[in-house]
């Protein structure tokens, strides 16, 4: 969990992303590819990527007006592969927190007890 003074993309929640948000993700992604069908739109993808993980439907339920849930799924998951996702949180925290609204002494990430894995060991079953 992350916590901020006030909402991390400035006034009211807002469904989609909006210029200033677009601006700042932007140049975190990756150039499309010269050749071939052109790349769906990458702002109304990440609209689409956001409002599966806002609402939490099902890919299949996303709306049409986010294009494809599968362009969405999988722009999700390569982005992911190759690490723009990261890349993109740590520019939005290091805005965040040169505006003073990042609150880091009660903000955390996971809770490190609850994220350990450990495997069984071999030919035991949990």
């Amino acid at each position: 969990m992350l916590l901020t003074k006030g909402n991390v993309w400035g006034g009211t929640v807002e469904q989609e992303l909006s210029d200033a948000q677009w601006k700042l993700i932007q140049p975190w992604l990756p150039a499309p590819k010269r050749r071939g069908r052109p790349r769906a739109d990458d702002r109304r993808t990440i609209n689409g990527v956001l409002y599966v993980l806002r609402t939490g439907c099902r890919w299949q339920d996303l709306p049409g007006e986010y294009g494809s849930s599968v362009t969405c799924w999988r722009r999700l998951n390569q982005w992911q592969e190759q690490g723009v996702w990261e890349d993109i949180w740590r520019t939005l925290l290091g805005t965040l927190d040169a505006q003073g609204r990042l609150e880091w002494e009660r903000a955390h990430l996971c809770h490190l007890k609850d994220a350990t894995f450990a495997p069984a060991k071999k030919g035991e079953t949990r």
